[in-house]
């Protein structure tokens, strides 16, 4: 018997550990997984929790209100080092980017326990974009010991930094997994719903007439992107709704205080640019599904919307997920306003050039990455069992 420890703390992360842990409960027999959250994102992660179905054996709730990045690493190194001599996991496995994943890991290492990284090698190459993500990145490959990498460009970033080729494999990306799962038994609730005024994901304005106009999705919540940048979208959404009567803006709104602040002072009030709190994830692939077109500074995003054959703006001078701009379903624009106005505009207007993006392939995988995943860590030598 294999104990296998998931630790993650984000909502992106639950949603791409969600199809691992369940692909894990088909094995009983062979492996006893313990599922931990550090919470730091509190209500944004409980949302994944429940669609999937997760209940966690262990809830550090560290998250305090506009924490700094100080603070989450050492909230999470101390109780997770206390957890790790407790359970004795014969592996962790942890998901990403975020500072959870690069503390649990380092966490694991000082206690000689191996590490999985499911999405490795993804980068930038630029350690401050985005920040802290891309360090965070590095540093979790570099205490890993299993790669879970989702493409083959990511394997090559891997073996380009001296990783061993024996410890990396191309699996695909777990979130087109989460997407399909999802899509597989969503409650395709008309967006009208989201307006009503008992609803969760109550809107903060007028409800909105998706039948007759384009829907534009907006989420943009990065910590490079506080401050002029994010000022800088605001001005070009408001300029698009502005200029382009056909088009209705969602913008579900991050809830650190960095973000409400300059989108709400900027865009609130605005007949066509509709604010919403974060939406459960169901909802908010519904959203996706019904859109036209996306502009985000997410990464997972850029995986999921091609699925969905709906073309992807990055809010970002750089991305870690070339592979999807290669394929053409992805175009990085930046921050700059009159470019993202541009940009937003052109596929608009031109229908060649929308069809495009819209109907490019996705590079991220099938949608059988956590199987894949899951059999490795069984067959693996690097996972001991009966520790």
């Amino acid at each position: 018997m294999k104990k296998i420890m998931f630790i993650f703390g984000t909502r992106p992360e639950a949603i791409k550990m969600a199809p691992v842990i369940k692909e894990m409960e088909k094995y009983p027999d062979k492996i006893k997984s313990t599922v931990v959250v550090t919470a730091q994102h509190r209500q944004m992660l409980d949302q994944i929790l429940i669609p999937f179905d997760i209940k966690p054996d262990y809830d550090l709730n560290i998250m305090k209100d506009d924490q700094s990045l100080s603070q989450v690493t050492t909230s999470v190194l101390s109780k997770i080092e206390e957890l790790l001599k407790q359970e004795k996991p014969d592996i962790i496995l942890v998901q990403g980017d975020t500072t959870t994943a690069f503390v649990a890991s380092l966490a694991s290492f000082y206690q000689k326990i191996p590490v999985g990284h499911i999405e490795a090698g993804l980068r930038t190459h630029n350690r401050y974009y985005p920040f802290p993500e891309e360090m965070n990145r590095r540093l979790t490959d570099a205490l890993a010991s299993l790669h879970f990498a989702p493409t083959p460009k990511a394997a090559e970033n891997l073996l380009k930094e001296g990783i061993s080729e024996k410890s990396i494999f191309v699996t695909g990306n777990t979130v087109i997994d989460a997407l399909f799962m999802i899509l597989a038994r969503i409650n395709n609730v008309e967006l009208d719903e989201l307006s009503k005024p008992n609803s969760k994901n109550e809107l903060s304005i007028q409800p909105f007439n998706n039948s007759t106009n384009k829907l534009i999705l907006v989420t943009a919540h990065r910590r490079e992107n506080f401050g002029k940048p994010l000022k800088n979208i605001c001005l070009a959404l408001k300029e698009i709704a502005k200029k382009n009567n056909d088009v209705e803006i969602i913008y579900p709104v991050h809830l650190n205080p960095n973000v409400q602040k300059t989108v709400y002072s900027l865009l609130n009030g605005n007949d066509r640019v509709h604010l919403l709190k974060p939406l459960d994830y169901e909802p908010f692939v519904n959203l996706m599904a019904k859109s036209y077109l996306i502009l985000t500074d997410s990464g997972g995003i850029q995986e999921e919307a091609p699925s969905l054959g709906k073309p992807v703006l990055v809010l970002r001078d750089v991305t870690e997920r070339p592979e999807a701009v290669e394929a053409g379903t992805v175009r990085v624009v930046g921050t700059d306003k009159a470019r993202v106005i541009h940009e937003t505009e052109k596929l608009l207007r031109d229908k060649k050039e929308y069809e495009k993006m819209s109907q490019a392939i996705n590079p991220y995988g099938d949608g059988k990455a956590s199987q894949r995943i899951v059999n490795i860590l069984i067959r693996s030598s690097k996972v001991q069992g009966n520790r």
